[in-house]
């Protein structure tokens, strides 16, 4: 890869700083997607020595390009994204990747596709840090910022992805009792 190719990739990256999600920051303030795919690389990074019969750094590769499909639609709360949305949003990121230099493509085609079929412990870690990050977020941010239906979503959500692992499982459980507490005083 050139050195403008690289440049070029990067470019089209840096739409994540400026795409923003869902959630705010302890502040109040919008997040944008770039920020939660730093955190739940930093997640990543942080589990080394608790999963250390898994490659954390193909963990945090995963955590890293997870939602660059973002750069091309926008984020879309899970609670609203349709399949349409999905395909729209796969169709986007998989031409942009089929552009890149043959090595990255490569690369990035072989994480996406073990990402989908989440069959490895390498993938799995990455599918609950991201949601387990949004719950940790939300738990940060004022309540005033949550929706209806975030009252329930942040006591339910996720609990699927984390089954795998008891070290996932107690976390889980401890950002559920964040969650309450946080209800408990915001009402």
């Amino acid at each position: 890869m050139d050195a403008r190719q690289y440049l070029e990739i990067l470019h089209v990256a840096e739409r994540l700083k400026d795409t923003p999600r869902h959630c705010t920051t302890t502040k109040g303030r919008t997040e944008s997607v770039a920020e939660h795919s730093w955190r739940i690389s930093l997640m990543a990074f942080l589990l080394r020595h608790e999963f250390d019969d898994v490659d954390i750094d193909r963990v945090m590769a995963m955590c890293l390009i997870h939602d660059l499909g973002e750069c091309f639609t926008g984020d879309i709360p899970t609670f609203v994204k349709t399949e349409n949305d999905r395909k729209i949003e796969d169709d986007l990121l998989t031409d942009w990747v089929l552009s890149l230099p043959k090595e990255i493509s490569d690369d990035m085609i072989d994480l996406y596709k073990e990402m989908e079929a989440l069959e490895t412990k390498e993938a799995k870690i990455y599918k609950a840090l991201d949601k387990l990050e949004a719950l940790i977020q939300h738990n940060e941010s004022p309540i005033s910022t949550w929706s209806e239906n975030e009252y329930e979503l942040n006591k339910t959500y996720a609990f699927d992805v984390v089954g795998f692992s008891e070290w996932l499982t107690e976390l889980r459980e401890e950002i559920l009792k964040d969650t309450m507490e946080k209800i408990k005083k915001g009402i």
